[in-house]
């Protein structure tokens, strides 16, 4: 049986339950960009969850699934380190689909963490371990992580977002697309905040303002790359409170990762701050999530 070109990754659904119960196991939700590996002999693919080549952005972890010693596989896991950017990285592998010849997503968890077990990794590569305690959750916000997955041990590889993976996370965080951006004032350069939304049918809901968290760099670098984007009108089509001076519009294309404390009663992010660009997921994927 040819390997498959692609595969559509499992997604884990949002939710604001805390539990443990027989049949479930716990891992840490990773802050990175979900990427999967297709080995083929010496060829590997490294592709995001929107199909884009991650291969010259994480050229370390492509050599080392290349040197794995298997025929033909394909991994799923998330990358971080780089936000997209050439350097080191590491691969935290939670899920093998296909092994020498073989489709996996059939067979349950249990069995998939058997032969993804059996793949001997060496750094950047690594294996994802279940967390053990009976409050996993708490654990990780402990330690600064952004949550856990809970991932029914009887599940299937499904091709679509799930209730068999639950993701937990200790602080709320959103993917968010810029549609716009305020001059900068004072002793601040580059730009004052970005505007961001998310999608709603065919409206771009305005979501508020992410101004901070950026150092210099990150602000020079946003306004070269935004002053590229620039329209004539606003792209949000619904929402309130959008700035009308010192703003400039941008096309909505460029997605961002968005840390929060809560959503407020008027549907805008409260204390909001950049955690990095997402060339993994485009513009129009973006929509709430709600738990």
């Amino acid at each position: 049986m040819p390997m498959p070109h692609w595969l559509e990754p499992m997604a884990a659904t949002l939710t604001a339950e805390r539990f443990v119960a027989d049949g479930w196991t716990f891992e840490r939700k990773f802050d990175g960009i979900r990427m999967l590996a297709f080995k083929s002999g010496s060829s590997v693919t490294l592709l995001s969850r929107n199909r884009l080549s991650l291969n010259e952005s994480y050229p370390s972890v492509a050599r080392a699934v290349a040197a794995l010693p298997v025929k033909s596989a394909i991994l799923d896991g998330e990358a971080t380190g780089a936000w997209g950017r050439q350097g080191r990285a590491d691969y935290h592998v939670f899920d093998v689909l296909w092994l020498d010849g073989r489709d996996l997503t059939g067979l349950t968890l249990v069995e998939r963490r058997e032969r993804l077990r059996s793949i001997p990794f060496e750094l950047p590569l690594a294996h994802v371990q279940p967390l053990a305690g009976d409050e996993p959750w708490e654990a990780a916000c402990r330690k600064g992580w952004e949550g856990v997955i809970a991932k029914r041990l009887d599940s299937t590889y499904e091709h679509r977002r799930s209730k068999a993976w639950l993701k937990m996370k200790c602080e709320a965080s959103q993917e968010l697309v810029v549609g716009g951006f305020t001059d900068p004032q004072g002793a601040r350069v580059g730009l004052g905040a970005m505007l961001v939304g998310y999608y709603e049918n065919e409206d771009l809901v305005f979501a508020g303002k992410v101004g901070t968290s950026l150092d210099r760099k990150t602000m020079l670098g946003l306004r070269e790359r935004l002053d590229r984007l620039v329209v004539t009108a606003p792209p949000f089509t619904k929402g309130t409170g959008l700035p009308r001076t010192r703003v400039h519009w941008v096309k909505p294309t460029l997605v961002v990762q968005v840390a929060f404390t809560e959503w407020t009663v008027h549907g805008k992010l409260r204390h909001p701050r950049l955690l990095g660009i997402r060339a993994d997921k485009s513009a129009r994927e973006v929509v709430r999530e709600r738990a």
